[in-house]
């Protein structure tokens, strides 16, 4: 991993930024105990992705301009929350990611992320659903959009849960910006395998790159 200066943003070798030499930015969607197994709304596979999305940074960190982490941040979703009724799994959901819980933190994996200063951390969902980053903002009140700006971002790679969710949403809202984005499949799972396959058949559409989980390293 490349030499930093405490609280600065690294500037990567150009053999580093990808193909055309573009400022590319990791965002971690949501990987919290919430959505892993034992959580309260648990995706299948959502522990073997935090686990795989923390090796991931391990090797590959210095690749990227910027590491971005989401986390839903609930204090009053409205009808987010299912009721009495139950949820309907489409767009109502048992409570979950609950503002100041350990189920709303990183998961453990990726908690030494909390100190580390080149790391932004985006909350979102306060009062509303929030499927997307973009909808969330860092602990000086900006926005996702304004975040990656500041850092001359011009491309992403989005990871993390729910693959048909959380991920398509602030992947397909980074393509409507004009980043080049990409998701890196094998660091995401779904809640059903027809709800990825529906999602990522729009983000294609949208013009975003699927890294199939079968392409060596989601590179």
């Amino acid at each position: 991993m490349n030499a930093q200066t405490p609280g600065t943003t690294p500037v990567l070798p150009t053999e580093d930024l990808g193909r055309t030499g573009e400022r590319r930015a990791l965002l971690v969607v949501d990987v919290q105990p919430t959505f892993c197994e034992g959580g309260e709304l648990p995706v299948p596979g959502g522990e073997a992705v935090a686990l795989a999305v923390a090796q991931y940074l391990h090797e590959h960190r210095d690749r990227y301009s910027l590491l971005v982490t989401t986390q839903d941040w609930h204090v009053d979703p409205g009808d987010h929350f299912a009721g009495p009724q139950g949820p309907d799994y489409v767009d109502t959901w048992p409570p979950h990611g609950l503002a100041g819980t350990p189920g709303a933190e990183l998961h453990p994996a990726l908690s030494h992320l909390n100190a580390d200063p080149q790391v932004v951390q985006v909350r979102k969902g306060h009062h509303s659903a929030a499927y997307s980053g973009f909808e969330g903002i860092d602990p000086q009140g900006r926005p996702l959009e304004e975040v990656l700006a500041s850092h001359r971002i011009e491309a992403v790679d989005v990871v993390g849960l729910a693959s048909g969710h959380c991920v398509a949403a602030t992947a397909l809202d980074a393509a409507d910006r004009g980043l080049r984005t990409r998701v890196l499949a094998r660091l995401t799972a779904g809640v059903t395998p027809e709800s990825e396959a529906r999602a990522f058949g729009k983000l294609r559409e949208a013009g975003v790159e699927i890294r199939s989980r079968d392409e060596q390293n989601g590179n």
